[in-house]
Formats: structure tokens, C-alpha cells, sequence
């Protein structure tokens, strides 16, 4: 009797799968081994013979070839096989349904690596194949008793629902598909924006469509640009790499038979055990640094500088300067799975940036040295929060209220990274165009002629059909129409003009941005292009320049994932519709999950999401970012324009242009300087490292463990262990991402809040909760500028809050055992800042013990003031401090501490103040300035338990 097989029809692959029995997997593993033996029509294949362009078609078995392109990549490092197993399944689509929520929207540093959904769905698919019924089982069962032909129908009910093993490609197509679903995380975070800083949240049913729109018309570019960003040999996406050979090891290896998977769960099982301690228990061990613990004493200006050069534990506290991180959910298979030639444009770069940002600060650039040294928000002239929502009304510019609060300001480093980001945009274009445009025009001929130098690809054109072109063109038509309907009902959001110019920018700019991330790894973020375009055309409409945005970067970035998925799927032989049709399931039921969490985690964590630093489990910072980004290119005409004071930051786009074409010339001359091929060097990578830091308000402690774990992988194992880097260095570092971001995901519910309240391990020296992680230093005084003392106050580390414009009446003295006492009342009080309003005279008063105005001498000073604004809101403000005089002067600095009720400033109940006044004696002027210190109140940024 043969082999028993079922035989499940699969139209959208256009063949017919032999899904095996037991008794057919035994036979397989048999023919398996036997590389001669032909195999019958009925029996399950693993094909190896193909046609390509290389007319290579064999699994090299040269274990000690050194990969270094991409088509060394694809013959050496990736093989052909295909078991003909059916991808589309019941049981993958419903798998990656449940997984998708872990790629919804999340205002967190971390990034949830292909890797760890990798492995949840493997357990979760085992599990599924073991624990139902299974249709294999079932018939094989059925057909020893003597059935024949055509299976019951109830057998078939049960095959659809768990057929046999979780196969490799039902495994890949859940766990892509599922990923899948970040595509409307990305669109999302426009909504997010739009309600933390503008009070303009959208309904359902709008945040939806949107979504489905800004993602769907990136698939269809995609469909167009397949011949370079997919087919092409030199598309490697080798940030995938990691992802795929877990899925081929898992499925292919066995842990018995196979040293690498041996190892891959060995390292799983190790860093599962570990990360516990980095993650949570001991933090110290993702920022050790040596410097700050030297310095941890030091105070004052010192303080500052030190934290500035060496602090990198949380986002914006500096540079994090020979800081090494032990925490693998910050290093990731991401960065070592990046070619050297990437590995080193960064180091160049991020060399670059450490010294750019020091000069700029410290040489008062831009007028750095009054605004903190990193920082994503956008900023008034005083260092204090800029007042978005008063400027911005509606979304709109309000011109009284910008010539009232004046322009805002950008940190040096931000305003830096502003200027990189445009040279980065600048010289992808310029790049792509004169170093790879003879090879772009190439491959669109070849594909036309059917000719692939991919050996992938031209097996997969030989056995599947490919997802016609209409397809794409189907879809770019309905998510243009979506788009136009939407813009046409929320008439807030974009011009029709606006949505379509938009759109044609993203078209233009995706196939650039596309091919260099196919052959790094890593991409040019192409928003600020978009941004400053919008800035131009919808002048003082910060929230349609996110629309915009999204209409055109986030086209970019959801056209750029499929066609990596894409390539994913060729790599293990997952039918090129079948990819299409889950890419697109995906990124419609991420739309929906992506609006639920986002209004959850909104609605929860407002106060703590607008906050740029965040805690262990939420962080606004990248929110502000976009937020900053788009307000500042709102006010183009008047930060940018030319005299203005970031004029340059436009004109980085023909810098970063002019670069490359300079590069070109030189390239063209000399090609190689000592056996360094110059095309090596790539201008958009290096100025996109060098503006890197404070343009992504990144945890700087981790650059050189980055670097240094690159440069271990992609150097020394490619270079001197190439069998090693080949078998073991994608599975041990995609088994670490796994394993950590599994910890990450238990301690989330567990203690970080994302389940409940959040349990902060209890303080020891280890996780320094009233301090920073690393122990840099925090300067302890708050006096700036022209209010230094000789040496005796210095600079801060905090923002100023509100200034209050005094006035006093004569004090009433009395003798005490003490010394004098005097009351001082208080007359008027003007408060401008983050709390608008005036002092309420009969119940605002200070007194001064020891009162003795000669020059040099010094008063206490308690003071009890209560803030009160238009609407009736009220803040009590409890200070003590010291007043130095001088001639008809005074001069004085405090603490403060305040409290109220109102829900918008609750916040500042939990907060630590620090006060700066001056005066003059005789007229009773005096200005205070309260300034909110960022290392003051509870660490973990909740509200105290009520």
C-alpha cells in the first residue's frame, strides 16, 4: 500500500500540496538522506535543482567561504531547499491574529525583534499540532481500516484546523504576518500626537481608514520597485538574516542530530536566565561606566560636564563616552547582523556626533549653553516648555500667542541633528543615483527578460507563480481612495493638494530609501524631507504636518517592510502570493489592534507620555520627537528661513547632496587608496550616525556594546571564523533576542505596569533608584547665566517652570528669641510659564528671620505663596531659602515645594523645585523663577497611591 498522503488543494499557490502522515515523514527523513534517490510524484520533495542567472544551482558545502556580498550570501549562507509544505493554513492565520498585539503601538525604547515572535510562535504551534487532533493522524488511521479515495468529510474538518506538523512555512507566514501588524504602529503614532499635544483626538472609524490607507499604498509600491528591492541578488536585507535562519534551524535541525540548534537553545536557556538581572534586579549592567563611578561625588558645574561626556543610563543624559551595556534587549541581533562595511560608516559617524555635540554646547552654538545639553522637546527662550497647545490652537497657528510666547527654541544638538538629517536625505538620493543607477536600469531589463542573478528568485519564478502586477495597482487605487476620503471628511487634517502632493513625494523618494536598506540593513529616515515640505506648503499647521508626513515617510517605511518580507519569503520558499495576501491581512488587522492599545495606553499614561524621559515601562521621548519635529517645521518661516537663527538646517539637503557627488568624482579617479575601495565609504550612512544621538533620544550607554559586539561578528568570526560565523552567529544572536525579549514581556505584565501597578525592585546600590543607573552625577543648584556668584552657584539640570514678577510692601519687624523676625507682604504677583495667573495677596506672604539688609550679609526666608490663574485653579507653593544683599540689591535661592488638586498640574505634586530670585531693596521689585529639577521627585514617574 502507498504512502498515505492528504492531498489539500491551494489555489492561491496554484498547485497541489502532498500534506504527509507519520508514515510519510519517515519516509521523507529516509529519502533525505539518500541524495540519489528519485522521489515519486506522491511523495513529499525537497527540491535543490533550479535555473538561475548564475547557472549555480547547488547548496555549497564550503563551510569555510567568507561572506561578504550578497551573492556570497545567497550561495553560501542560505540554501534552496523547499519541502513543498503548504503555508497558508487556518491555524498560521490565527496564530498571527493573537501574536499581532505584541507589535501594536508602544511608546517604549524597545524594539520586539522578529526573533522573539519567532519563538512564541514556534512553542504556541507545537503546541497546536500536539495537543489537537490531528488530520493526518486521523486518516492514516482511516485508511489502515481501508479507506479509499476521498477522505470523510469530517476528516477534512479536522485537517483544515490542524493538519499535521507546524511546518516552517506556516511558521514564517504567522510570524511575518504578525509582525506585520507594526506597519500601523508607525502610522499610529500621528494619532497619539495629536491628542497628548493638541487635544484633538479623532473618532474610531477615522483613526482607522487612515490607517489602512498610509499602510496599504506603500504595499503597492512595493509591487513596483520588485525588480531591485526584491529580485535583485544584492538585496540581502541582512537585518532579516537572524530571523531566518531561526525559522530554518528550528524546522530543519534536529536538537539531537545538530551542534548549531543544540547551541541556539543552550544560549536561549543562558540569556533567559540572565537578563532577569539587567532588565530588572541589577540596571547598573546596562550602563558601566567607569568615569561615572569615579565621579560620582563630584557637584556643581563639574557634575554637569562629567554626566554631559560620560552619562548615557536614561534618554538625553549624555554621551554615554566609553559606557559598556550587558543587556542584550539593547543590543540585538540587529546590530550585528549589519555588514562591516555599515559597522564601519557608523563607528565613523557616532565619532563624529560625540565630538560635533560637545563643540556645539560648549562653543554656545545656537546659544546652546541657556537650554539643557540633550533634550527632544521643543523649548521657550528660558529653557522651559515651550506652550504648544496655546500657540497651536486647533492645530493652528495663532499669531498673537507666537508674537506673546515668541519663537521657540531647539537645544544645539537637536538643532544639529535637524541639519544631519536633511545632509542623510540629501546624499541617499545623490548616492543611489550616481553609484548605483547603471545597476537599477540593469536589473528592470533583466527582470523584463526573465534573467536573475538570484538563485532564490529564479527558483521561485520557476515553481510559483508570481503576485501579478495588478495586484499592487488594485491596491495603490483603493488606499488613494480611502485617503481622499478621509481628508475630504476631516477637513482639519490635509488640503486634497496637500494628500496627493504628499503621496507623489513618498513615490519618488521610496525607491531610493528601499534599495539602501536592501543592501545595509539599515535605512535613511526620510521624514524631516517630508516635514519640510509640509512646513512650506501648510505653513503653521503642525498637525497636518504629521499628515503629511505620514502620507509620505510612513508610505516609505511600510513599502520598504513588505518588500523585505518579501525577500523573507523567497529565502524560505513561502509562495509569493500567499505573502501578499498575509502582508495585507496583517496590516488591516493592525490597524485595528494598533487603535485599541493606542487609546489604552493614551487614556492611562498621559502625564507620564508627555514627559520626554518617561520610566522603566512607557517613554515619550520618540512622541516628542515626532511632536517637536513637526511643530518646529510648522514655524519654517520663522526658524529656517534665511537669517533665521536654524537657517542652516534646510540647506543640509545640497550639503549631504554636494558631498556625494564630490565622493563620486573622487571614487571615479581613485577607486582605492591602499586596497580600501573608497565606494566602501557611504555618505548617507556616515551622516546619518553622525546626527544620530539626540535625533533619536537614545539610551547612549549601549553605542560602543553595539559597536563592539558588531565589529566582533561581522569582522573577526566573518573574516577568521567563517564556519562559525555561517552555523552559529545568526542562530546564538537571534536566540538572545528571543530570550531577552521574553523576560522583557514577563517583567511588562509582571512589574513594569503594563498589567497593573508597577513594583520597582527595592532600592539597593545596584539599581541607584535616586540617582541615575550609572551614577553619574547630578549638579545640585540651579543658578544660570549672569546669576553665578563667584563660583558659588552653578549651573542646573532642570527647566524653569514659571517666573512670578513681584511686588512687596514694607516688612513688619519683630525681636525674637531668634533674632528679628519681619513679615513681608505680598502686594502683587504676576506668574508667566507653565502656570499662567497672578498671586492672591491676602493669603501669599514670606518671612525673613535674622533680617540685616547691609551689603554681604544674609536673611532665611520662609515664603508661602498661592498661585491662581483665570479658571479658578489654584497651586500652593511652600519655599525656604537664602537671601544674600548687596547695595540696594538682594539676591536669594531656595527650594520649593508645591501642591494642588487640579488634574492638567497634578504632576507637580510629586516634583522637586529649585528657586532663584533677585530684587531691589528699595522699590520692593523682585523676580522669582522656580525651576523643576529632572532628577527630583519619585523615579518611576507615577503618581503617589491615593
Amino acid at each position: 500500500m502507498s504512502t498515505p498522503v492528504t492531498r489539500v488543494l491551494t489555489p492561491i499557490e496554484g498547485r497541489v500540496v502532498s500534506v504527509p502522515s507519520d508514515e510519510a515523514i519517515d519516509e521523507k527523513t529516509r529519502l533525505d538522506k539518500k541524495a540519489t534517490e528519485v522521489l515519486t510524484d506522491d511523495d513529499p520533495v525537497i527540491v535543490t535543482e533550479t535555473k538561475s542567472g548564475s547557472n549555480d544551482d547547488s547548496d555549497s558545502g564550503t563551510d569555510d567561504a567568507i561572506i561578504v556580498t550578497g551573492a556570497d550570501a545567497a550561495k553560501h549562507l542560505l540554501p534552496l531547499r523547499d519541502d513543498l509544505e503548504p503555508a497558508l493554513t487556518f491555524r498560521s492565520l490565527f496564530l498571527a491574529t493573537i501574536l499581532s498585539a505584541f507589535q501594536a503601538f508602544k511608546p517604549t525604547a524597545i524594539t520586539i525583534q522578529g526573533t522573539f515572535i519567532v519563538i512564541i510562535a514556534y512553542f504556541l504551534g507545537k503546541g497546536w499540532a500536539a495537543f489537537l487532533p490531528r488530520g493526518d493522524l486521523f486518516e492514516a488511521r482511516w485508511r489502515e481500516r481501508g479507506g479509499q479515495g476521498k477522505v470523510p468529510r469530517w476528516i477534512s474538518i479536522i485537517s483544515f484546523f490542524n493538519y499535521g506538523p507546524w511546518n516552517l512555512k506556516e511558521h514564517a507566514i504567522c510570524s511575518i504576518t504578525a509582525t506585520s501588524a507594526s506597519n500601523g504602529a508607525q502610522a499610529i503614532i500621528v494619532f497619539a500626537a495629536q491628542d497628548l499635544f493638541y487635544n484633538l483626538p479623532l473618532n474610531a472609524a477615522t483613526v482607522i481608514l487612515c490607517t489602512l490607507s498610509i499602510g496599504l499604498f506603500g504595499y503597492g509600491i512595493s509591487g513596483i520597485l520588485r525588480p531591485i528591492a526584491v529580485w535583485h541578488v544584492d538585496a540581502v536585507y541582512w537585518s532579516s538574516l537572524p530571523t531566518v535562519k531561526t525559522l530554518q534551524g528550528m524546522h530543519w535541525q534536529e536538537v539531537k542530530d545538530s551542534k548549531p540548534i543544540r547551541y541556539f537553545w543552550y544560549a536561549f536557556a543562558g540569556m533567559f536566565a540572565y537578563e532577569w538581572l539587567p532588565a530588572y534586579v541589577f540596571p547598573f549592567l546596562n550602563s558601566v561606566s567607569i568615569p561615572c563611578l569615579a565621579a560620582m561625588h563630584a557637584t556643581g558645574s563639574n557634575a554637569a560636564v562629567l554626566t554631559n561626556l560620560f552619562g548615557g543610563s536614561i534618554n538625553n543624559e549624555g554621551l554615554g563616552l566609553f559606557s559598556l551595556s550587558f543587556d542584550w534587549q539593547y543590543i540585538t541581533s540587529f546590530q550585528t547582523s549589519l555588514p562591516l562595511t555599515l559597522q564601519a560608516n557608523a563607528a565613523a559617524g557616532f565619532f563624529v556626533c560625540f565630538l560635533a555635540m560637545l563643540g556645539i554646547y560648549y562653543t554656545d552654538a545656537w546659544g546652546s549653553k541657556s537650554l539643557p545639553f540633550m533634550s527632544t522637546r521643543l523649548l521657550s527662550q528660558d529653557g522651559s516648555k515651550y506652550p504648544t497647545t496655546k500657540v497651536f490652537v486647533g492645530g493652528v497657528l495663532d499669531t498673537d500667542a507666537l508674537a506673546t510666547y515668541g519663537n521657540p527654541s531647539l537645544t544645539g544638538s537637536f538643532a544639529y541633528s535637524m541639519f544631519m538629517a536633511n545632509a542623510a536625505i540629501g546624499a541617499l538620493i545623490t548616492h543611489c543615483i550616481l553609484f548605483w543607477g547603471g545597476d537599477i536600469k540593469r536589473a528592470y531589463k533583466s527582470a523584463r527578460k526573465g534573467n536573475y542573478s538570484d538563485r532564490h528568485h529564479a527558483y521561485m519564478a520557476k515553481h510559483y507563480k508570481e503576485a501579478p502586477w495588478w495586484w499592487y495597482i488594485t491596491l495603490l487605487v483603493i488606499s488613494f481612495v480611502l485617503g481622499l476620503a478621509i481628508v475630504i471628511k476631516e477637513k482639519s487634517i490635509l488640503p486634497v493638494w496637500a494628500y496627493i502632493v504628499a503621496l507623489l513625494s513618498g513615490v519618488a523618494v521610496a525607491p531610493f530609501s528601499i534599495i539602501l536598506y536592501s543592501r545595509f540593513g539599515n535605512g535613511i529616515a526620510t521624514n524631516n524631507l517630508s516635514k519640510m515640505l509640509a512646513g512650506l506648503m501648510l505653513p503653521g499647521r503642525p498637525v497636518g504636518n504629521m499628515y503629511f508626513n505620514a502620507w509620505s515617510h510612513t508610505v516609505i517605511s511600510n513599502s520598504l517592510n513588505l518588500c523585505n518580507d518579501l525577500k523573507m519569503g523567497e529565502y524560505l520558499k513561502i509562495p509569493p502570493r500567499v505573502m501578499f495576501l498575509t502582508q495585507v491581512y496583517g496590516t488591516v488587522l493592525g490597524a485595528f489592534v494598533n487603535y485599541a492599545v493606542m487609546i489604552s495606553i493614551v487614556g492611562s499614561n498621559r502625564e507620564l507620555l508627555i514627559n520626554s524621559n518617561g520610566n522603566a515601562s512607557w517613554s515619550g521621548a520618540s512622541i516628542q520627537a515626532f511632536n517637536t519635529n513637526a511643530t518646529s517645521w510648522a514655524l519654517a518661516k520663522y526658524l529656517y528661513k534665511s537669517g533665521a537663527r536654524y537657517s542652516i538646517v534646510p540647506v543640509g539637503l545640497a550639503i549631504g547632496a554636494g558631498a556625494v557627488a564630490v565622493h563620486r568624482i573622487v571614487v571615479h579617479f581613485t577607486p582605492k587608496i591602499r586596497g580600501f575601495s573608497l565606494s566602501d565609504f557611504n555618505f548617507p550612512q556616515f551622516i546619518q550616525y553622525a546626527g544620530y544621538i539626540p535625533y533619536n533620544s537614545s539610551q547612549t550607554c549601549v553605542i560602543f556594546s553595539q559597536l563592539i559586539a558588531g565589529f566582533y561578528v561581522q569582522f573577526y568570526l566573518r573574516n577568521y571564523r567563517p564556519r562559525i560565523f555561517k552555523d552559529y552567529s545568526y542562530l546564538i544572536t537571534g536566540a538572545f533576542d528571543g530570550a531577552s525579549l521574553t523576560v522583557l514581556f514577563i517583567l511588562s505584565f509582571a512589574v513594569f505596569g503594563a498589567g497593573g501597578p508597577s513594583k520597582p525592585f527595592p532600592s539597593w546600590w545596584g539599581n541607584n533608584i535616586n540617582g541615575n543607573y550609572d551614577f553619574c552625577p547630578v549638579a545640585d543648584a540651579v543658578a544660570t547665566g549672569s546669576c553665578t556668584d563667584g563660583g558659588i552657584y552653578y549651573p542646573p539640570i532642570g527647566t524653569s517652570f514659571v517666573t512670578v514678577n513681584t511686588k512687596v510692601g514694607m516688612p513688619y519687624n519683630v525681636t525674637t528669641p531668634d533674632g528679628i523676625v519681619a513679615l513681608v507682604p505680598i502686594v502683587t504677583g504676576n506668574i508667566t510659564g507653565q502656570f499662567n495667573g497672578h498671586l492672591i495677596p491676602n493669603l501669599s506672604a514670606e518671612t525673613e528671620r535674622l533680617l540685616n539688609s547691609n551689603t554681604g550679609t544674609y536673611s532665611s526666608v520662609e515664603t508661602r505663596w498661592v498661585f491662581e490663574n483665570d479658571k479658578g485653579d489654584r497651586i500652593l507653593a511652600d519655599m525656604k531659602g537664602l537671601t544674600t544683599y548687596s547695595a540696594d540689591a538682594l539676591h536669594g535661592f531656595g527650594t520649593a515645594y508645591l501642591s494642588t488638586e487640579v488634574e492638567e498640574f497634578y504632576w507637580v505634586n510629586w516634583e522637586y523645585f529649585l528657586i532663584e530670585w533677585q530684587g531691589t531693596f528699595n522699590t520692593g521689585d523682585a523676580k522669582f523663577e522656580f525651576f523643576q529639577i529632572a532628577t527630583g521627585g519619585r523615579k518611576d514617574g507615577q503618581t503617589i497611591p491615593t
